[in-house]
């Protein structure tokens, strides 16, 4: 019953990701063939320049030099209307994809769960578990310390309307994980949920999980990661 429903709620939600997905790659198509047309008359208003450069008069020489420097600015306006649509279609594919981590990240708990509810424990099973959830107890609250005693605002909880779901870490991880997926962050885990990258061009590992660098919502400006902060405050 479970599954069907997290089946359902997900088909729903990309139920129009193919339309929105074929309508961007059709506008990319237009203009690879707007640009062409464009590139085809900068070469023929090139060629015609110098052919005629010697016998044109200053005037016409500016007025020719014009016409292709028009030509390459449409040209180079549909390329960065290329890049837009490029950069919508991997945001949107994006969304969908840490959608489906996120319902996987739950069903796998809550599959657990009804696992561990319906299977007797023996009484050393029950304290290894007991252990664990006060091991994790414990590094939660310290990070919860962590945050309330820094007075960044990039600390404090926002609400977004395209947030989704909860994404709790240590769900994601007990999950099987292809052993040529890279990783990433400093627990060196493969990625999820909501991820940063640090400003930092030389950062040794780029990208960080968001509860892993104590961060509930995406920094303004510039952010670096705990290992290259201090390095940058140097410079």
């Amino acid at each position: 019953m479970t599954t069907a429903i997290y089946l359902e709620h997900y088909l729903d939600s990309i139920e129009g990701l193919p339309f929105e997905l074929q309508r961007n790659f059709s506008l990319m198509t237009e203009l690879d063939g707007r640009i062409e047309v464009k590139k085809s008359e900068i070469e023929a208003l090139a060629a015609e320049y110098m052919k005629n450069v010697r016998s044109l008069t200053p005037e016409e020489r500016m007025e020719c030099l014009k016409r292709i420097d028009d030509a390459y600015n449409k040209c180079r306006e549909f390329s960065d209307d290329k890049v837009q649509l490029a950069l919508q279609i991997y945001e949107l594919v994006d969304k969908h994809i840490r959608r489906l981590d996120t319902d996987l990240a739950r069903f796998e708990r809550e599959l657990k769960e009804k696992l561990e509810s319906s299977t007797p424990e023996s009484s050393e099973e029950k304290k290894n578990r007991k252990d664990k959830n006060s091991k994790d107890k414990r590094r939660r609250s310290g990070r919860s310390q962590k945050a309330s005693n820094h007075n960044s605002p990039i600390h404090t909880a926002q609400k977004h309307s395209e947030v989704l779901l909860e994404v709790n870490p240590s769900d994601v991880l007990d999950m099987p994980v292809d052993p040529n997926e890279p990783t990433y962050c400093v627990c060196s885990q493969v990625s999820y949920g909501e991820m940063i990258g640090c400003d930092n061009a030389d950062c040794p590992i780029e990208w960080f999980h968001f509860a892993c660098v104590d961060l509930t919502t995406k920094p303004k400006g510039k952010w670096f990661c705990p290992r290259c902060a201090p390095e940058m405050k140097k410079k």
